[in-house]
């Protein structure tokens, strides 16, 4: 992989990973460069040959305002737009062209020391893939890789499709996809090229290749192309002494012969990169291309490549997330079956290992391990017990506080190689602060083969006068051993969470609800985003669906036949009680989410509003109101005015026939809390299914008899839940029914959040 160094010799001693290759000072030959002050805008730096496009000698220059340097047409359209560049990045700012004749891409940034940049890259004459130069030329390429990124799911497939766009957009010999792995070295992961080069798909490539502050510059400028690896460096003069010009951000930006000779040795006289960029601003991979001529590629094709790799960076953050909200949302199950276990059981351990196959799964493990005061409960594949003692001795030793992860264990512990086989993977968990006590699983040696790009072992060959790259980039196999599979993100999180239960849940039992309401409450951001992500999808179509079978009712309905009307009545029915439902389902996963707003109000003035809002419901037949007078309340109104909303308006639906309509609702005043109820002589129901009222989508009656979706009574329970209270019914069919719920008698509900 294209190792990035500064473009001058190299102390041997202090190698290329300290080279500080920001300020090269110099270009490569295919353009110029200006640097001017940013206020006068006075010439202060200039690259060697560009007298080529200035009005003077290059030496009369320094110092001149740009009005005097450049075409008076040049002028007129730089000018302004090199006072309006952003304060970071690279902006293309036109086409122009010289008395020569010679055509150049005007290209400007602001640097790190405030300098305004312009770079002058010098056009090809040819028609190929590098004479793009407009969005127009090369809009299709990238919307074709738009589609295409969004018909496949997988990783593998994401980077071949990312690869296949760019190498049509540039004409590449070879295109990668290269993953940066935990200790930054690099995997091929997709490829797309011609026969003119060789195939690297599959190789990993050491982390030395692209040291720290080669990647640093990759996060912040993610494009970097050599046309000719065999260019003769341009010198950039400067007016007066003073620091070198930054050229972070620059197109032009000269490397090292170090890396110069690294892409000799692996034969690809031009190459280009573009940054695969996390949404948190991190690197997590490039996209190299390589190529067996020299070749320039525009200005404009290169920020087309750069649009591709963040549509697949997008794309694969939005894989890698929904893969571990999976993951956790699975894990999730175990851990509150763990968590329950642990609450029956006299003692924590007992809990843990009452179905040992649980505590294993949290965490992938083949075998695990609870260490407590003197004690050692081992299940699974394990080393034996005193090899157990000793790595938690070691634990201790090392003053590990919360987790340890590691996937090569004898690389910390060097007498953890006699139990690889059982223990080449461990995840630690301490939980207690008193004594040296742990949770640990395990995972045996994972013997594998992994396909080198070269030997990683000499990734340098010094002299005395300068380093050299390897020369050899040939296929080097390298068998691992002493290392597990790595333990995943969602596996260790399961792992501390449930840490936390047992330090603060069954340990320390005062804090146990504190420590299940944080789970709980990343949980249900999981599902609400999950929710909102699918009513967000069926919201549009279910309006379409009604919005287009009105039109065609309207329009065409003369034409139909009484059937061909019903049919569509149906739809458009159908539609909009699959709109509500979505909606409904929308509502229910945010509430346990919005925080509660408690005050003092009188739930009479809810009830009357309530009421007023059901009288078209109520219709022409006889009906009866009973409210008795209530005391003041300390809660979150706008939830309770849902709460009565749900239970008067499913009195006035299933009191339907009876004449009349009697409907109760009262307070009654217990010792620490406060009772409500709404009482009706509607159609009841059984008590020996009353457990199922406050389910989601629970219903006792046919939808043909009363509507419904079935969801209200199941947000009544979770608002009324909230507030710390309960909420149950009685009934009996035919004869009626009675809601009531309770709050308690103080100020303690709070704003939290579930």
């Amino acid at each position: 992989m294209p190792l990035d160094q500064a473009d001058r010799p190299t102390d041997p001693v202090v190698g290329c990973e300290h080279e500080p290759i920001h300020i090269p000072g110099s270009i490569q030959p295919h353009g110029h460069l200006l640097a001017f002050g940013a206020e006068e805008m006075r010439l202060l730096h200039a690259s060697a040959a560009s007298e080529a496009v200035l009005t003077t000698g290059l030496a009369a220059a320094f110092g001149e305002p740009v009005e005097r340097l450049l075409p008076d047409d040049w002028v007129k359209v730089l000018r302004p737009k090199l006072r309006g560049l952003p304060s970071v990045g690279p902006m293309q700012l036109g086409r122009f062209r010289a008395t020569s004749g010679a055509a150049f891409q005007a290209v400007g940034h602001r640097s790190t020391g405030g300098q305004v940049v312009l770079e002058l890259e010098v056009e090809g004459d040819d028609e190929g893939p590098e004479a793009q130069s407009t969005l127009e030329a090369l809009y299709p390429g990238v919307r074709d890789a738009y589609a295409r990124l969004g018909r496949v799911a997988t990783p593998e497939l994401l980077a071949a499709t990312t690869a296949a766009a760019v190498r049509r957009i540039t004409g590449f010999d070879r295109v990668l996809v290269y993953r940066f792995e935990e200790n930054w070295d690099g995997t091929v992961i997709a490829e797309d090229r011609s026969e003119r080069l060789p195939s690297y798909l599959g190789l990993r490539f050491p982390a030395s290749d692209i040291p720290a502050q080669a990647r640093r510059l990759y996060e912040l400028n993610p494009q970097r192309l050599i046309a000719d690896a065999g260019y003769r460096p341009v010198t950039i003069l400067q007016a007066q002494d003073g620091p070198p010009l930054d050229l972070t951000f620059s197109s032009l930006r000269s490397v090292s012969p170090v890396h110069l000779e690294y892409m000799r040795n692996m034969g690809t006289p031009a190459s280009m990169s573009v940054s695969v960029i996390r949404g948190d601003g991190r690197l997590w991979g490039l996209v190299s291309c390589h190529h067996s001529t020299p070749r320039r590629v525009s200005f404009a094709a290169r920020n087309a490549c750069d649009l591709v790799a963040q549509m697949f960076a997008v794309r694969i953050a939005a894989r890698e997330e929904m893969a571990h909200a999976e993951a956790r949302a699975r894990l999730k199950g175990l851990e509150g079956r763990l968590l329950a276990r642990m609450a029956e059981a006299k003692q924590f351990v007992d809990g843990l290992m009452a179905v040992p196959r649980d505590l294993l799964e949290l965490t992938g493990a083949e075998g695990a391990a609870v260490l407590t005061e003197g004690a050692c409960v081992l299940t699974g594949r394990t080393p034996p017990e005193a090899e157990v003692r000793r790595v938690a001795a070691w634990l201790a030793e090392r003053g590990v506080e919360e987790v340890l992860e590691t996937g090569a264990l004898s690389e910390l512990l060097p007498s953890a190689e006699a139990i690889a086989d059982t223990a080449s993977g461990l995840l630690a968990v301490s939980i207690s602060k008193l004594h040296p006590s742990f949770v640990l699983w395990f995972r045996p040696e994972l013997v594998r083969t992994v396909k080198w790009g070269g030997d990683p072992r000499k990734p340098m060959e010094p002299t005395p006068s300068r380093l050299h790259p390897r020369r050899s980039f040939a296929a080097w196999a390298e068998t691992v051993r002493q290392r597990s599979a790595p333990w995943s993100a969602a596996e260790v999180e399961a792992a501390r969470d449930l840490r936390t239960a047992i330090v603060g849940g069954v340990l320390r039992a005062a804090e146990e609800r504190a420590e299940l309401t944080g789970r709980l409450e990343r949980v249900n951001k999981e599902l609400a985003a999950f929710s909102y992500s699918v009513s967000h999808d069926l919201r549009a179509p279910f309006r379409h669906i009604v919005g287009f079978s009105e039109m065609l009712r309207e329009r065409e309905g003369e034409r139909l036949t009484d059937r061909g009307r019903r049919y569509l009545t149906t739809v458009i029915e159908a539609a909009e009680n699959a709109g509500r439902l979505v909606d409904a389902l929308l509502n229910f996963s945010q509430m346990g989410r919005t925080s509660l707003v408690p005050v003092e109000f009188d739930p009479a003035a809810l009830v009357a509003e309530v009421r007023r809002a059901l009288e078209p419901d109520q219709g022409e037949r006889p009906f009866e109101w009973r409210v008795a007078p209530m005391p003041l309340i300390h809660a979150d109104p706008a939830m309770l005015r849902q709460v009565f909303q749900n239970l008067l308006s499913n009195a006035v639906k299933y009191t339907r026939g009876r004449d009349p309509a009697v409907v109760e609702i009262g307070c009654e005043t217990a010792e620490k809390e406060f009772v409500f109820h709404v009482k009706d002589n509607g159609v009841g129901f059984e008590m020996a299914y009353a457990h199922k009222l406050f389910g989601v989508f629970q219903r006792l009656h046919r939808a043909e008899e009363f509507e419904g979706i079935g969801i209200g009574l199941a947000n009544a329970q979770r608002i009324i839940e909230r507030h710390g209270g309960r909420i149950w019914a009685e009934g009996s069919p035919g004869k009626g029914a009675v809601f009531s719920f309770s709050l308690p008698r103080s100020d303690a509900t709070t704003g939290e959040s579930i």
